[in-house]
Order: structure tokens, then sequence, then C-alpha cells
């Protein structure tokens, strides 16, 4: 697990559909990460269609926006392949980036997990997540995820905040499936890092 401090190794991340304008690096150009403009937001979830990533992950496409001016790029990882990935997030604002052979999740220390699923704070989220998800595939809104999973269904998610200079800023390693920091919760410490950073570039 990496911890505020940490050093990330500069590279270029290729999503798997083009993201939106907004995100301003053209049709099918990899991401960079660390983003030498901007704090870039590390999320990594779980599968292709999974519920509860879903249910959280409108959350911040509703506020995409919001995040985006507060000069925060949207990442987000799943350990499914593109193809699996594109008819599940073609909608979304951000890049998303398939890793179907882990090795990101391996390097930056994201693990797998029972209690992904047998935590009972997941109860109440993966319920409504499931209630949700099977109304929006009867409207035609959403796709069932695969039967067959080869990265597993216990997946535990992550947050990573990282700076333009490489640097961890805040890290979360959930506990259970729908342990992840809120829109709330990244645009306060997208705030305090900028403060922290200021506070020290401030002549003495």
């Amino acid at each position: 697990m990496l911890e505020p401090g940490s050093v990330v190794p500069v590279r270029l991340l290729t999503p798997v559909t083009p993201v939106t304008p907004t995100e301003s690096i053209g049709d099918g150009a990899a991401v960079p990460v660390p983003d030498p403009e901007r704090l870039v937001h590390l999320q990594f979830r779980r599968f292709a269609g999974c519920p509860v990533c879903h249910l959280h992950l409108r959350s911040v496409v509703r506020r995409h926006a919001e995040i985006e001016a507060a000069g925060i790029r949207e990442i987000v990882l799943f350990h499914s392949s593109a193809e699996e990935l594109r008819p599940h997030t073609a909608d979304f604002p951000f890049a998303v980036i398939a890793d179907p052979g882990q090795r990101l999740y391996r390097e930056f220390g994201v693990e797998s997990s029972p209690r992904s699923l047998l935590d009972p704070r997941a109860w109440g989220p993966v319920v409504w997540a499931i209630a949700r998800s099977a109304v929006e595939v009867a409207r035609g809104r959403e796709r069932l995820p695969a039967p067959r999973q080869p990265g597993g269904r216990l997946g535990l998610p992550a947050d990573l905040l990282i700076g333009p200079d490489g640097r961890v800023l805040a890290a979360k390693y959930g506990e259970h499936v729908y342990d992840q920091w809120s829109v709330d919760e990244l645009l306060r410490l997208a705030a305090a890092a900028r403060n922290s950073v200021g506070a020290r570039r401030a002549p003495a």
C-alpha cells in the first residue's frame, strides 16, 4: 500500500474510450499519471458492470464539473478488459482504464478479500446498488455484468490523490466494497493539499 509521501513513477495510461473534450487530451490519447498541471484522483474499482462501483461512480459523474473546477483529473481503473468495459462506461466523462491482468492493482497494493462483501457495512449499499442496477437494466440504460469475472468479485476499492510532482497527497484503501471517498471528501482533501503546498511555498 502507498502512503502519503510515496512517489508514483511517471506513466501514461490509455483510456478504453475517448474522454470528453473538457479533458483536452484528444481522442484516444493517453492520460499522464502524475499530471504535470493537475491533481490526479486515481480510483481502483472492481469489474465492468459492478453495481456497487456504478452506484458510487454515478455520484462522480453528476459532480464531475465541480471536480474538474477544483483542478482534479479523475482516472478510474477496473480489472476487466477494454472490450468488457466499453459498453458499461461509454458515457463516463473521465478516463476509464482497463487493467485485466491487475498489474497496477498489485503495484499500488490494492487487494481482494471476502470481507469486501461480508462486512456488514457493505450490505446496505450492495442491496441498494443491485436494486438500482436492476431498474436501469430493465429500462435499457445499463447492462448486466458478464457472469464470469476472471479477476474475481471480491476486490476492495482504493483512492489515491496524487500531486503534479508524483507525491501521494492522500490515500484510502477500502475495508469493504463501498468504502471510498465521497465527492465531498475528495474536494476537501484537494483543498487541504493545495493549502499545504501554498503554505510551504509562501515566503518566510
